[in-house]
């Protein structure tokens, strides 16, 4: 068995035992294997269980019944998108105020120990501010709730894809993400918020769906229809795209990466759904924002990108460069990250790790802004803006001496305009400062709002190579970051230097470096779109995703699915892999399986439950075994959480045919369970009741999905895929039980170097 450290993007264990907990224990370096599929990952069922009582319940209820339903869906998205835009409100402001503050105590520092010289102290100053806030999330991160550590995308990838990642939409791990992701960017890291905004509404999404906070144990009696995985998995597609349009004020774009990098199922009412949220969430965001800046009734879009009309030539061999940056920068991060699996993979390392790259962070900035001879002169057109709030209150109570201070109208906002000085001389001001001294949004706007002359050359071409390398470093981080911001800026720094040059437009190189990192397209083309507000630029940027794409699929996977593929996850892509025809169900199904009877022994279900080398989550169902004890015919199919509430409840023939009163069993003792069904440790049954028999029959579903033992692998695939299934009985030409085929015996298949290739099946 090899084990492999906790990732700091994903948390391998729900809860710890005294068994489990080896940490102590950990040797110095742990190994890593590539051909490896963890054991640890479970699926969600998203193939509903058409049993008697579901059946019963749908026949009762009416078709008013069913149309309260549907406007309740359409109530709950419009919830996720009210809460996932003030998460994005507040987080918006957190961020602005405590960068701003930042900012302003070391470009006061600096200006006061240029003069007396001492300059050490102002460097001291920035990295330790860095460092401690960077210190304060990843300590929260990393003792607290891994899980929140990253973006988040990838593993909302796998919960839609029909992977049970733990804990990966708890409210802990909401407060902690939000918490860490301010105390990321204000710390200076080469690191977005728009990544974890996207889990963040992900976690709304599935909390709010549900009517209840398994966490805090309050249940408020609402939506317990919903109380699923399958409803659950379509708000959570809601959520995913709520959190894009809150951080890009692209509600169609939302919808979009939803479909494109989330979900893996959909539907047209769906899609208007999470539209519905997406717009609620970009008004929401906007509106409180208005407000807080003290213009309500002001809104538009809150996207990042807003500029004139730039020349929309394209340089195909530009774009191909990029697609190869991409590919580098998602190999060097891959490498990076087994070094983190291996060396540091302990709490107190990665919090260590964190402040280290935080303070190589302010070192590098201040070094290159106090080298820096690019020096432009001041004026209304090179302008850096900051949050007014923020600034009316530092100009009142420190009585700075700042160059020039004019109000300029930015979206809706008034914001106040700063020029820094930093090292050169009065009337001019420092243009590395402006890209290195800010937030990573704020640079990306200078890249593209300042007119040309704002960068020479050197400038551009020394940032991009530092912003490259510590972007590398910092995705990875135990702290909640993303990597769209960074790639953004790293690619319009690249295509502001190549444009001078060449006169080659900045978003398509932007988009450019995002794509050959993500690799996404049809929604990052809408995304920059509806940022830019310019439909014209829609066709260049689909060129450049498309060959960025092609160029860095040829090298390596995208970043997301990289880090899927390191956590050992079994991720199921959209077909199975192309040379694997020549497998058939019995070649890849597990086998032997464990079934039950219709009338089954007690005993026999706890022990069975009970077994922790199979913990098997689905049985068929059979009818009466021969003497030869060959396989039955099968009947149907049981869930161990269902046998887990049956065993709760005591659902024995004997307690029915006796005159003990028995409440009939109903679907909401099994919602009122979900997700968190107990153990079967935490059930007791007396000796007496294990003689006892149970009836399975009305709860199974008695029409499980079954393919024959000479299927093909890629037929199973796309049933198993299209479906959303988590077991597949395989049969024989007499309809008996021979295998079941599970997620984990399809994601073991894929193509590598040497053709198709077998992963090992180990306990991560």
């Amino acid at each position: 068995m090899f084990h492999i450290g906790r990732l700091s993007t994903v948390d391998l264990e729900e809860e710890i035992t005294p068994e489990e907990d080896i940490v102590r224990s950990r040797p110095k370096e742990i190994p890593h294997n590539e051909k490896l599929l963890s054991l640890k990952f479970e699926s969600l069922d998203y193939d509903n269980s058409e049993n008697q009582l579901f059946l019963e319940e749908e026949r009762r209820m009416s078709h008013m019944g069913f149309r309260c339903l549907e406007i309740t869906r359409w109530v709950i998205c419009g919830l996720i998108g009210f809460l996932t835009g003030l998460i994005a409100c507040m987080i918006d402001i957190a961020v602005e105020k405590l960068a701003g503050y930042k900012y302003l105590a070391v470009k006061q520092n600096i200006e006061k120990y240029t003069e007396l010289g001492g300059l050490s102290i102002s460097l001291i100053l920035w990295a330790v501010l860095n460092s401690a806030f960077v210190m304060l999330g990843s300590l929260a991160v990393a003792f607290l709730e891994p899980i929140a550590a990253g973006s988040g995308i990838p593993q909302i990838k796998c919960f839609l894809n029909g992977v049970k990642i733990p804990r990966v939409v708890r409210l802990k791990t909401l407060v902690i993400k939000v918490f860490g992701v301010i105390c990321s960017v204000a710390g200076g890291l080469a690191v977005g918020k728009e990544g974890p905004m996207i889990h963040s509404g992900a976690v709304v999404a599935a909390g709010v769906s549900q009517g209840r906070s398994t966490s805090l144990k309050k249940d408020f009696k609402i939506f317990e229809y919903f109380r699923r995985d399958t409803e659950k998995r379509d708000f959570v597609s809601a959520g995913a795209a709520a959190g894009v349009s809150a951080a890009f004020g692209a509600p169609v774009g939302g919808v979009l990466f939803s479909l494109e990098e989330g979900a893996s199922f959909w539907n047209q009412l769906l899609t208007w759904r999470i539209f519905f949220a997406s717009m609620v969430s970009t008004f929401t965001l906007n509106f409180f924002l208005s407000i807080y800046h003290g213009k309500p009734g002001q809104l538009s879009s809150p996207g990042l990108i807003n500029f004139g009309r730039f020349d929309s030539d394209v340089s195909s061999v530009f774009i191909v460069f990029r697609g190869v940056l991409g590919a580098l920068f998602n190999i060097i991060n891959y490498w990076l990250t087994i070094f983190r699996i291996r060396y540091i993979h302990r709490p107190c390392l990665q919090v260590m790790e964190a402040m280290l790259v935080a303070a190589v962070t302010a070192t590098v900035s201040f070094a290159m802004i106090y080298f820096s001879n690019d020096c432009q002169p001041l004026g209304q057109d090179n302008t850096e803006e900051y949050p007014l709030q923020v600034f009316i209150y530092l100009l009142a109570e420190l009585n700075l001496d700042l160059n020039i201070v004019y109000e300029m109208p930015n979206r809706s906002v008034i914001c106040y305009i700063v020029h820094l000085q930093l090292f050169c001389a009065d009337g001019e001001y420092n243009s590395m400062a402006t890209a290195f001294f800010n937030t990573p949004e704020r640079s990306v706007r200078s890249l593209f709002h300042n007119p040309p002359g704002t960068y020479n050359p050197v400038t551009l071409g020394v940032f991009t190579l530092a912003y490259f390398a510590l972007a590398v470093w910092t995705y990875g981080l135990t702290v909640s970051a993303g990597v769209f911001i960074p790639s953004l800026l790293i690619g319009a720094a690249w295509g502001r230097l190549f444009g001078i040059l060449l006169c080659i437009v900045l978003l398509t190189c932007a988009a450019a470096q995002l794509g050959g990192i993500v690799r996404m397209t049809l929604s990052l083309t809408v995304i920059l779109v509806e940022a830019t507000g310019n439909v014209t630029y829609g066709f260049p940027i689909m060129l450049v995703l498309m060959t960025a794409k092609i160029v860095g699929d040829y090298f390596i996977e995208g970043l997301y699915d990289v880090h899927i593929k390191l956590q050992s996850v079994p991720f199921l892509h959209w077909d199975a892999p192309p040379t694997s025809h020549w497998l058939t169900a019995r070649e890849v199904m597990s086998s032997p399986v464990t079934c039950f009877n219709r009338v089954e022994k007690v005993g026999r279900i706890v022990d069975v439950l009970s077994n922790t080398s199979t913990n098997h989550n689905g049985f068929p169902v059979v009818s009466d075994t021969t003497e030869n004890d060959e396989p039955g015919k099968i009947c149907g199919l049981i869930l161990r959480s269902q046998l887990i509430v049956l065993l709760k409840h005591k659902v024995f023939v004997e307690r029915a045919s006796s005159r003990l009163s028995q409440r009939k069993l109903q679907l909401k003792d099994f919602r009122d369970a979900y997700p968190r069904f107990p153990p079967i440790q935490s059930i007791h049954v007396s000796q007496d009741e294990r003689e006892c028999m149970m009836d399975l029959t009305e709860f199974m579903n008695p029409t499980p999905y079954t393919v024959p033992q000479e299927t093909s692998l890629p037929r199973v695939f796309k049933l198993f895929r299209a479906l959303g299934l988590r077991h597949l009985v395989v049969v024989d030409n007499e309809n008996r039980v021979v295998g079941l085929v599970t997620r984990k015996d399809l994601a073991r298949y894929h193509v590598g170097k040497d053709g198709l290739e077998e992963l090992h099946l180990a306990q991560t």
